[in-house]
């Protein structure tokens, strides 16, 4: 029996995991998180408002397709091989002492470990009140709660729109909504080939429901625009807007300042490609998974699916998921079960295309500051990475810290590499996604591990089938 492990338990690990059982594999699904469901399915089992929870009956049927799935939560994947498969794990809460080790041995491995929020940094954004659209998106589908009364949701993309319907239903106040893209830019990149679009209709309910919530609390949408800097001295007390050309080079004398007590910051998604690319796998110019049409790497046996092969939303990863799934599970390419999700990605693909309207443009950077904070986990300002620019990458990590704090880079690495390509018109972005450890591991944990492996004490290893 195909022995398949699964990373990730957002859309596309969950329909990963819920094809390969259903095609008669052997499946563990391994996430951090304490519940299934990714970033997409984020909230509270006794919290499920379907105006702010999407395709709960899809999350539903899939849970239920999890009966014979050996499902491994709050666990962290730390280290994967591809010769043989191994994927090294520690299950238990990130700050617990007692974590449990295991290496889990299988065929094929799924990788959908999804991306998270892409935040600019811009001056005051340290200041308390600032979160991510993610982040705020998270405590409404979740908690049920508003970061403050009077909030600006800015950055770029549609992500935009369902923070902004969030909160405003929860009956927090949406004093704007700022969108960097402009509007030209918007109805060139959307409107092009239009019928391309008619496949994804259910996008357009979407779209036309934030539209009627925007409608309906009088929300002010601005495009060609950004928050540029946030003030306040203990907390959140406004913004200062101003509009962008077409690179994002904030205009002088377009500033206005908008009062609020909160900002949901959000500027697209950038994929979490640690566990791809410590696995071999081939990463594309634009920082995607390269994948084949079942969903397979350059390296044998290891997929990729969701938003780590592009940018496409939860249809699309689940699309992909699924063809992952059944390729993992050994199901041949002409079998049936591939023609619903295989039309399915088709039709996703048009609208992931479009998203590219709304990608970041260089000329951001003119908004910082000497001392704004770009690395915010070890307090590290422009200025400092601007003297280090002719270093080389791990030369400006030792000397300024940047990259190297509990988030090690995940925040503000593409930044800095933005920051660093600007000044040295550099020929390729300096990664931080090169990780020999994936997650926090305590030297304890891996002398522990260690004397497993030298005989000192029984390894805990398991299959996909054990217990």
């Amino acid at each position: 029996m195909t022995r398949v492990i699964v990373i990730g338990a957002g859309p596309a690990g969950l329909a990963a995991a819920a094809s390969a059982s259903a095609a008669g594999a052997e499946v563990v699904l391994v996430d951090e998180g304490e519940r299934v469901g990714g970033q997409f399915w984020r909230h509270h089992p006794d919290f499920t408002d379907p105006r702010l929870q999407h395709q709960l009956g899809r999350f539903g049927t899939l849970q239920q397709s999890l009966r014979d799935v050996r499902m491994l939560a709050s666990t962290s994947v730390w280290r994967v091989e591809t010769d043989p498969l191994r994927v090294h794990v520690l299950t238990g809460p990130a700050d617990g002492a007692d974590r449990r080790g295991e290496t889990l041995e299988a065929d094929a491995v799924v990788v959908a470990t999804g991306a998270h929020d892409r935040v600019l940094p811009v001056p005051g954004w340290t200041l308390p009140g600032v979160t991510s659209a993610g982040a705020a998106q998270a405590m409404a589908k979740r908690d049920a709660l508003t970061l403050g009364e009077r909030t600006v949701v800015a950055g770029a993309g549609p992500f935009l729109l369902p923070v902004a319907q969030s909160i405003a239903l929860l009956g927090g106040e949406i004093a704007e909504v700022v969108e960097a893209a402009s509007v030209g830019t918007i109805l060139r990149g959307w409107g092009a080939r239009a019928w391309e679009l008619s496949a994804a209709v259910g996008k357009a309910g979407e779209l036309g429901s934030y539209v009627a919530s925007l409608l309906r609390h009088r929300t002010p949408y601005r495009f060609g625009s950004a928050v540029t800097r946030i003030h306040g001295s203990d907390a959140v007390e406004a913004v200062t807007v101003q509009r962008l050309d077409p690179q994002w080079r904030p205009i002088a004398g377009t500033e206005r300042t908008v009062e609020c007590d909160s900002v949901a910051l959000g500027h697209g998604f950038t994929p979490r490609l640690e566990t791809a690319i410590q696995s071999g796998c081939q990463i594309s110019a634009d920082r995607f998974v390269t994948v084949d049409s079942q969903q397979l790497t350059s390296i044998p046996g290891v997929y990729a699916a969701g938003e780590i092969t592009g940018i496409g939303g939860a249809d699309a990863a689940l699309a992909e998921g699924e063809i992952a799934g059944l390729a993992a599970a050994g199901i041949p390419g002409a079998d049936l079960r591939y023609r619903a999700p295989l039309a399915a990605r088709r039709r996703m693909r048009a609208f992931a295309a479009r998203l590219a309207v709304h990608g970041i443009r260089p000329g951001w950077t003119g908004w910082l500051r000497d001392d704004t904070i770009v690395c915010r986990c070890e307090s590290v300002p422009k200025a400092s990475i601007d003297e280090y620019a002719d270093a080389s990458s791990r030369g400006m990590r030792l000397a300024t810290r940047a990259g190297l704090g509990a988030c090690q880079g995940r925040t503000c690495g593409r930044s800095v590499a933005d920051i660093l390509g600007a000044l040295r018109q550099a020929q390729g972005p300096t990664s931080f996604d090169h990780r020999p450890v994936l997650s926090s591991v305590r030297i304890g944990e891996l002398a522990a591990l260690a004397q497993c492996e030298d005989g000192a004490q029984t390894p805990q290893t398991e299959t996909p089938g054990g217990s």
